[in-house]
């Protein structure tokens, strides 16, 4: 089976894009792409397409947007397609048995994690909340379970000191398109050698939520570091003061300590806001007070009046 080969994509943020991009450079018939419906957004609440769908429309492909996976119209439009194999990047919905089991190829998913670490919705995001030194991407043919399908090629990258779920997404995005190209390929030719995951190496990322981005002053210095670029761009780091939120957009975490509780605040420069951890100090040096702009530690201590001693919380 060749590039003619019939495919159907299922992806819907911009992670997803260029996937759809690789498979369609390729040469393969994309016959149709299944994303999300558009959502309405904005203060005139317009209504919003996906990334996955602009992409789609550019390239004049036909999109499918199901209110539901169990929805008998669109199984219907899949059969109807008939598709060789289906790939999968970030859709955002549980496949039913019914279209797992569509096309004779399978389902061939895109997760941006070594799995079996990291299943599940967020899994760029909790490796940098972690302090993972390494992530990468991994395709799997796709069964019932959340991301529990045996492997068929990975590829591992670095975590950069500075990287943010959002540009590390950019790149992994960029990574994941050739490696589900290359993947697909060997699906159709039939070369590619499924592996099972091994259960016990198994963990979980879920869903961020808001709480998620609440600054834990008990943990290491590093690990607040970490946590303020994992949420990016949302929920957003933040913490307690002076019985309002601030959110926390980025900062230093030195080994030094000086044994008061965890968020104290023990010192203020033109460096930034130092701040005591459970473990080492985290300097903070840029920031934004509840309904204002983002600023400079320094131009926060001037004007706010902080003090030594206060707490974080």
């Amino acid at each position: 089976m060749g590039k003619a080969a019939k495919l159907v994509f299922m992806g819907t943020p911009y992670f997803a894009v260029p996937s759809l991009e690789a498979l369609i450079k390729a040469g393969y018939d994309v016959a149709a792409v299944v994303t999300r419906q558009d959502k309405p957004r904005g203060r005139g609440l317009s209504l919003v397409q996906s990334p996955v769908k602009e992409a789609a429309l550019k390239h004049g492909i036909a999109v499918l947007e199901p209110p539901s996976m169990r929805d008998e119209a669109f199984k219907e439009a899949l059969r109807s397609i008939s598709p060789d194999v289906i790939a999968v990047v970030a859709y955002g919905k549980i496949l039913p048995q019914s279209i797992l089991g569509l096309p004779p190829k399978g389902c061939v998913n895109l997760h941006a994690s070594l799995l079996p670490k990291y299943r599940g919705a967020a899994p760029i995001n909790w490796a940098i909340i972690n302090g993972e030194k390494t992530t990468g991407v991994t395709t799997m043919l796709m069964d019932k379970g959340m991301d529990t399908g045996p492997m068929l090629l990975k590829e591992e990258t670095p975590i950069g000191e500075d990287e943010t779920a959002d540009s590390l997404g950019r790149r992994l995005s960029e990574i994941g398109s050739r490696l589900l190209s290359e993947t697909i390929r060997r699906v159709l030719e039939g070369s590619a050698e499924p592996v099972s995951q091994d259960e016990r190496e198994a963990s979980c990322a879920p869903i961020l939520k808001k709480e998620d981005g609440r600054i834990d002053w008990k943990k290491e210095a590093r690990l607040v570091k970490c946590l303020i670029r994992g949420v990016v761009p949302w929920p957003g780091a933040h913490t307690g003061w002076r019985d309002s939120l601030l959110k926390i957009h980025s900062g230093l975490a030195i080994d030094a300590d000086t044994g008061q509780a965890p968020g104290t605040i023990t010192g203020l420069s033109k460096e930034g806001i130092e701040v005591e951890c459970g473990k080492g100090t985290f300097i903070i040096t840029g920031l934004q007070p509840e309904n204002r702009k983002k600023m400079a530690a320094a131009e926060f201590i001037q004007g706010y009046r902080i003090v030594k001693g206060e707490r974080f919380c």
